[in-house]
């Protein structure tokens, strides 16, 4: 901002005492006020009556402890950049076209990501698959994706850039793998999701870098990057839970399987740490297994 020294002394009205001792000679004014760099005035007196003596304006190069302050000195170039336009944002301020392009972007990957994970969730709710932790976890995956989403269309909205929403693909609505399973590969397939969720975060961070946007930058790295770096070591956990336990021979191995990943799913909040050591630690036998699912022969 300008800060602009005035001058703080506009007018002195000096009256003349009653006392003719008081009164000055108009030699020694003249001169005082001539050689004086701050006042100049009238330089004779008559009588008692009274004189002026005005301050001249610009005479006085020295600073004055009077400060005014212009706060529109420097602002003029942005008053001329306010969009007058009614279809223009009014809050946009150093955002690039780039940067807007690529937040749309974004939240077309949080709304595909979250199609996918409601898919998975409506496969492992059918009534002849029967996984409510698995059902629930990927419930949860997509809601988790979705509010991205909204978060991202709140901070275009705030920057004052246009959310434009795109087509979402279908999903797949068949999970089963006659290797893997259908938990292990439905697994496998979030972790893939998941990282490529951080791969294009990572890209819309280098884009905030390019075009020199600091607050894009910070809003991506601090909302989004580091809750993905835990998601993607979370879900990596599952999936190396469910290859160590493997899809098993028959009917007793896929049961061993799903009862490990539910109880892991749907104690999840309870303790990481002991849900983590709930199949390797071999908490669960075969027999419990078999005595809980399969009916008494």
């Amino acid at each position: 901002m300008l800060l602009k020294a005035a001058s703080t002394l506009s007018s002195l009205n000096v009256h003349a005492a009653s006392d003719s001792s008081l009164s000055w000679p108009s030699s020694s004014l003249s001169s005082g006020l001539s050689s004086s760099p701050i006042l100049r005035g009238s330089s004779a007196v008559v009588g008692r009556s009274k004189f002026v003596v005005f301050a001249s304006k610009g005479s006085n190069s020295r600073p004055l402890t009077g400060v005014v302050f212009e706060p529109f000195e420097e602002v003029k170039k942005e008053l001329l950049l306010v969009p007058t336009v009614p279809q223009e944002s009014l809050s946009r301020h150093k955002y690039a076209n780039g940067c807007e392009s690529a937040i749309n972007e974004q939240i077309n990957v949080e709304y595909n990501v979250s199609y996918a994970y409601h898919a998975m969730y409506a496969y492992f709710d059918r009534d002849n698959v029967a996984l409510k932790g698995l059902a629930n976890f990927f419930k949860e995956s997509s809601l988790e994706e979705r509010m991205h989403a909204e978060k991202l269309i709140e901070y275009q909205n705030k920057r004052g850039g246009k959310v434009k929403l795109q087509s979402i693909l279908m999903p797949h609505s068949e999970f089963d793998h006659p290797e893997k399973g259908d938990a292990l590969h439905a697994m496998e397939l979030a972790l893939s999701l998941e990282k490529l969720v951080n791969e294009k975060l990572l890209h819309l961070h280098s884009i905030a870098g390019q075009n020199n946007d600091p607050q894009l930058a910070d809003f991506i790295e601090s909302d989004f990057l580091i809750e993905q770096v835990e998601a993607i070591k979370k879900i990596s956990e599952y999936v190396a839970q469910l290859r160590r336990v493997g899809k098993g021979h028959g009917e007793s191995g896929t049961l061993i399987k799903c009862f490990s990943m539910e109880e892991l799913l749907l104690h999840d909040d309870d303790d990481d740490d002991d849900d983590a050591s709930f199949v390797s630690e071999g908490c669960v036998s075969e027999d419990s297994i078999l005595r809980t699912y399969l009916p008494c022969s």
